[in-house]
This record gives structure tokens, sequence and C-alpha cells, in this order.
């Protein structure tokens, strides 16, 4: 079972949004762009307890905060999802709501003869929904869950109640809120879960409380809480009858299930030991926000593996857990579960998702929100193997700068960073502009990469050698902001621009470092003038690209050693990102 599409309207953030999801997927985009929103709203469809909320939904909950229209009339919270690939227990229980949707066209097929329902690419769907708003009479607000299919005969619909959702098998973990109650035995907690999931029911309830009720806390009258207690009973009795004061004391807790379901808790080692010799144990929520997080995304793994066609959704996994522990567990979890949504802002989450799973959001200004797949314009293999860490930083970032070659996509950071070093109220680097530094490996590359990420709805700048007027007019139109080199060849531009007395040290250093190539002739030498060190400079930087040489080199210059280009490029970005 998995969620195909999703369209949402009038729901906080987002006027309205139409997505479509391709399996397992990670949600990319800005900050408070809708990420969060979207799961959100997938949650008021599909989850089992939302509903149990009171209020369902309050004035925060709609777009702009409109909750009435301007002919007084109530706008509506309209959240719809269409779920595919249900198995044969989820075939039988929708049986009466079932419809069919063409997986090639993205679309309902309306009323479809027999002979069309049999084709591949013709799959049984499940469209359910939430509708909310606000009741004038009542002066509250409302909410409820609906199959969409069939409408009776007196336009209404029936109801997706609780039993129906648990069988859809939808979870939505919040990070903190998860974490801090994750081996609590607290109704919906993970470790709740999976004990009903095994079907273990532990009768101690009884026990505990019979326990818990001969154990009195500072009872001892040398403490004076007792006395405290005591009078507190005698003023109480002054107005009330006796029998209400009676006997105040301490307990540890209410003393109802519901209460130790909130309370008790799993304590783990911390490693350390106390003044006796024993190691001492803390509770769960006490350790470490990266081994929680571990441990949340472990459980749900477990969940994954004992409940099998089951949908999790969760936001920002990669929080306190490092790369190589995100990757594996990400992993585990898309292996395990019928679908996996996530929102991340981690390029080692991205990267286990192939490029069709990556749905970057982006929100106009009316609140129309559209997502897109984050297919790359290059070669599976190429993806593979050179593109994807590069790809997902970009998908990543709010801006990104398209390089035409390694060395400038090596040196426009260095001289970036070094300037904001040297002038900090005047330049700014490129991680504070929000700015992904792409190699398209060609000038022939640079217009498909703009097209690519002007498409997913991010400012895009260009910088490159000398075009042809047709090539430079075709990048024109592809990108926001073009920065045309004065010539061939980007190391020709560094040599050219850069303080000659700046080359020559360079040079004399790597010799006395001996990481002078042997190949290019004559060796450096204190000698030589600086137009005499350019070609074999020249020669340096064309032979050792990919190397860092180029950046090293730029990044020990100050602002008049650097070459113009690089230095006015780089002003003109900073002046035209506010």
């Amino acid at each position: 079972m998995k969620i195909e599409s999703l369209s949402i309207k009038n729901f906080r953030g987002i006027k309205n949004a139409e997505l479509i999801f391709n399996g397992h997927t990670v949600i990319v985009g800005d900050n408070n762009v809708g990420k969060s929103t979207i799961i959100e709203a997938i949650d008021l469809v599909l989850g089992p307890e939302r509903l149990s909320r009171y209020p369902v939904i309050d004035e925060h909950d709609f777009y702009a905060g409109d909750y009435i229209g301007p002919a007084e009339n109530s706008i509506i919270i309209e959240i719809e999802a269409l779920i595919v690939d249900l198995n044969e227990e989820q075939l039988r229980h929708f049986r009466n709501h079932l419809e069919w949707w063409d997986i090639e066209d993205k679309d309902l097929i309306d009323s479809p003869p027999v002979s069309v329902t049999d084709d591949e690419n013709v799959k049984p769907a499940l469209r359910v929904c939430f509708k909310g708003g606000y009741d004038k009479e009542e002066d509250d607000f409302y909410g409820n869950t609906f199959f969409c299919s069939p409408i009776s005969d007196e336009l209404e619909l029936q109801k997706f109640g609780t039993r129906d959702k648990r069988l859809c098998g939808f979870i939505y973990l919040r990070t903190i809120r998860t974490g801090s109650r994750a081996l609590s035995l607290d109704k919906g907690s993970l470790l709740d879960i999976i004990l009903k999931l095994k079907e273990i029911r532990p009768q101690m309830w009884e026990d505990v409380l019979c326990q818990l009720r001969q154990l009195t806390v500072a009872d001892n009258p040398e403490l004076g809480i007792s006395e405290i207690l005591e009078s507190i009973q005698s003023a109480t009795r002054e107005i009330v009858p006796v029998e209400w004061a009676e006997n105040p004391k301490l307990q540890v807790s209410e003393m109802t299930r519901s209460h130790l379901r909130k309370i008790l808790t799993v304590f783990i080692g911390t490693g350390a030991k106390n003044s006796k010799g024993e190691e001492y144990s803390a509770p769960f929520q006490h350790q470490g926000a990266g081994t929680i997080n571990a441990l949340v995304l472990t459980l749900l793994s477990m969940i994954a593996e004992l409940k099998q066609n089951v949908i999790f959704a969760m936001e920002e996994p990669e929080i306190a857990i490092p790369p190589y522990t995100q990757k594996r567990i990400i992993s585990s979890i898309i292996q395990k579960s019928a679908q996996a949504i996530f929102t991340s802002h981690s390029p080692y989450i991205l990267e286990e998702f192939p490029p069709e799973q990556i749905l970057v959001i982006k929100r106009e200004s009316d609140g129309n929100l559209r997502g897109t797949s984050a297919n790359p314009p290059v070669k599976q293999k190429f993806y593979r193997e050179e593109f994807r860490k590069r790809l997902c930083e970009g998908l990543l970032a709010r801006r990104v700068l398209i390089a035409e070659g390694r060395t400038e996509y090596d040196s426009f950071p260095a001289c970036a960073k070094k300037l904001n070093l040297l002038k900090p109220d005047k330049y700014r680097n490129f991680d504070t502009l929000g700015i992904a530094v792409i190699n398209a490996e060609t000038d022939s590359s640079i217009a498909k990469f703009g097209e690519y990420f002007r498409n997913l709805g991010k400012e895009v700048f260009a910088v490159f050698d000398q075009q042809t007027k047709e090539d430079l007019e075709k990048i024109e139109s592809c990108v926001d902001h073009c920065y045309e080199a004065p010539e061939k060849g980007f190391e020709n531009v560094i040599i050219n621009g850069i303080s000659t007395k700046i080359l020559k040290k360079y040079a004399l250093n790597l010799v006395k470092l001996g990481d002078w190539p042997t190949h290019i002739r004559p060796e450096p030498d204190d000698s030589m003038t600086g137009d005499e060190i350019k070609p074999l400079m020249l020669k340096f930087l064309k032979g050792r690209k990919g190397s860092g040489d180029a950046a090293e080199l730029l990044f020990r210059c100050k602002r008049k050693e650097m070459p113009d280009f690089i230095v006015t490029t780089i002003k003109d970005i900073n002046r035209k990102i506010k």
C-alpha cells in the first residue's frame, strides 16, 4: 500500500497543491516552504489517532488564518489522498470504495469497462479525504475523514473511520515527540505499537497498582511534610464534611492505568559507574539526541518488519545522527516498508533515493505549492558515479552556481571565502548566500543544468568561458544570471589576471616542497621574472585540474591581487542576493 497522489487546499501555508509520489519519497525545499505541512496533511487523512485531538483543527490551520470567506461562508480545508498497491485484505475490506487509477497517465478512469481494468497500467485505488471548517452556529471548528467514493443519492460521503485507517498502516513520527516517549508504555508510543503487533498484552497493571498503594512518600515526621498535610486536613475540615479530607499523603502516581502508561519508562545504562561500583542507568530520553534518534529509527525498522504493508512518514531523521548511521537506517526502513516518506536537509539521506523519488517543492507567493521530481539531465551511470552528491547539494540549496569546469568549481568558492575574510561587510561566502556550486564538466552542459535547476525553483547563476553568440544566447535563456569570462580557458583567466608576484611565490614554494612536476621544464627559480613563470604555471594548472591548486593559489591573494573577472563576478552575485 502506498500513497500515489495528494491534494491539499487551504491548509496552513498551502492554498493549493497537487502532488504525485513515486513510491518511497524524500521531500526537499527551503525552510518554511511546506514540507511539514504535507506530512501533517497526510496524518489528518490517514492517522488513526489524529481525529481524537480536540479541536481537530483551529484558526491557525487555515491558509492565512482565513476560515470565513467574503460571503460569510465557511472556508473548507480539503485534503485528499489516493492510495494504490492494496493487499488482498485491504482489497476485500475496501471493495465498495475502490476506483481505477492509470499509473502511466496519473489519472482516475471514470466508470471503466471490465476490459480496461485488466490493463497492466491500471490499478485499483482508494481515495480518502479530510474535510474541515468553521461552524458559525456552534462557534467551533469541525473535521472528519471520508471515503471519496461512492457518493450516496443524498450527496453524502461515508465516513473513513479509525478501524479503516489502522488497516492502512500509516505511522507519522514527529522526531521530538516520538523520541521523548518512544520507550514508554503510553498509548501510541513505539514500544506500545510493537507490543500490539506482537500481540503481547502485559497484565501487570493491577499488581503494580497494589504495590504502589503500599508505598508512601515523605511520611517521616522529621521531614515536616506530614505535619503540613495534617494542617491542611484540619483547615479543610472546618468547611467540608470530615470524610472529604481524610488522611492526605504523598504517593508516586495518580494510581490509574492511564497515568502509569505515561510515567513508566525504560532506563538505559550510561556506561558510568557510581561510587559503589554499580553501573548508573538513566531514562532513555536523557540519552544524547543522536542516541535517541537512532533508537527511534531502530524501533521504526522493527515495526516495519512486523507490520509489513506499512506507510511511514518522518521529518528530518538525520538530526544528531552521523552520516553512516543515517544511510544505514534509512536504507533498512526503505527495504522493510511499503512506502517511506521523509523530509530532509541531509545530502546523505538524499543519496539513498533515486532522483525520481526526490520531490522538490516550491511555494509561490499566492500559496500555490508545486512539487517536481528531481530527475537530472544526465545518464544514470554518470549520476551514480559522479553527480549524485553534487546534485543533492544543489537540491538542498536555495541557489545554484553552475561552473563550466573543475577549475571554476574550485576557484569561485575559495575566492568568495577569502573576500569574506578580507571584507566581511562587503562580501559574503557562498554558504551564507545559500549557493551550491555545480560542476557542469563542459560548457555544452551549462544550459541543460540551468534549465533543470530553474524548473525546480532555484535561482541559477552560471560562470563560463567565452562562447559563440549562439551558445551564449542559449545559456542566457536557461539561467537567471550569466557571467562570461573575457577569454577562452579559465586557467588563462587566472594566469593573466592574478598578481605575478603571487604566481612566482607560489611556483617557487612548489619547487621547495618538491611538488613541481618533473615534466614541466624549465623548473621555476628565483632569477625568473613573473612573465617567464606565467607559461609554466599555466601548464601546471591545466595539468592539475581537480587537485585544488587553482583554489589554493587564489586563496593566497589579497583583493587587488585576484583576477578582476572573479572579483567582479562575486561582487555582482552579492549585489543580486539581498
